[in-house]
């Protein structure tokens, strides 16, 4: 599973990437104006600063909700570098652009996701990723993970090569879920991905090695 980080500040992208586990990135207006990035030039700027830092795919989000604007931000978008994915809202211009970019070899990314209905739509339009947004279902008593496995089992029956980028997730315990039902992708905070490597066994038996170490020296 490739591990992409949900975050636009470059900080925990560097973090994230010293690790050597990070794959990816995904980010959007709200995590740049939380990061104090406003401004188109500023904003098309931080996501050359992203794709300077990483070596894969970097989703970034238009804001046009019509075809047209979304094929002229897509491609200005597509332009700055070519680690960017566009990333496409879930509604009937975004499917379409959506087939626009790819039957142009442009990577796609169709967000706000919460249906397998939607996720065979943008697999059908050749998207390249596809995010179920896990945690907000959560939020609102619904069953994210089953999502991903309706989403998997579809994929699988039709053979579909976009990848499931399991999205808004929350904790370490969704990124266990998502592996064992087949995500090909989660991203998340920091927080979330730190999280795999904390153990108390680990922690109370490398103190016991170092205890043993300094009795013997």
């Amino acid at each position: 599973m490739k591990f992409f980080i949900d975050t636009a500040n470059l900080d925990q992208i560097r973090e994230a990437e010293a690790m050597g586990i990070l794959d990816g990135v995904t980010t959007n207006p709200s995590l740049m104006a939380k990061e104090g990035i406003t401004g188109k030039n500023s904003i098309l700027k931080h996501y050359v600063d992203i794709c300077n830092i990483v070596e894969g795919d970097v989703s970034a989000e238009v804001i046009s909700t019509d075809f047209e604007g979304m094929i002229r931000e897509g491609e200005e978008l597509a332009d700055l570098h070519e680690q960017i994915v566009v990333k496409l809202p879930m509604i009937k211009d975004g499917v379409k652009a959506c087939k626009y970019f790819s039957e142009r070899g442009i990577k796609t990314n169709v967000t706000l996701v919460f249906s397998a209905g939607q996720a065979l739509l943008a697999a059908k339009a050749g998207a390249t990723y596809v995010s179920p947004f896990i945690g907000r279902l959560d939020d609102i008593s619904t069953d994210g993970l089953n999502l991903i496995a309706e989403i998997r089992q579809i994929y699988d029956n039709y053979d579909f090569d976009t990848q499931i980028l399991a999205a808004s997730v929350r904790h370490t315990m969704h990124v266990i879920d998502c592996a064992k039902l087949g995500a090909d992708v989660m991203t998340g905070p920091l927080s979330a991905i730190e999280g795999l490597l904390k153990h108390p066994l680990t922690d109370i038996g490398l103190a016991k090695f170092l205890e043993d170490y300094k009795k013997g020296n």
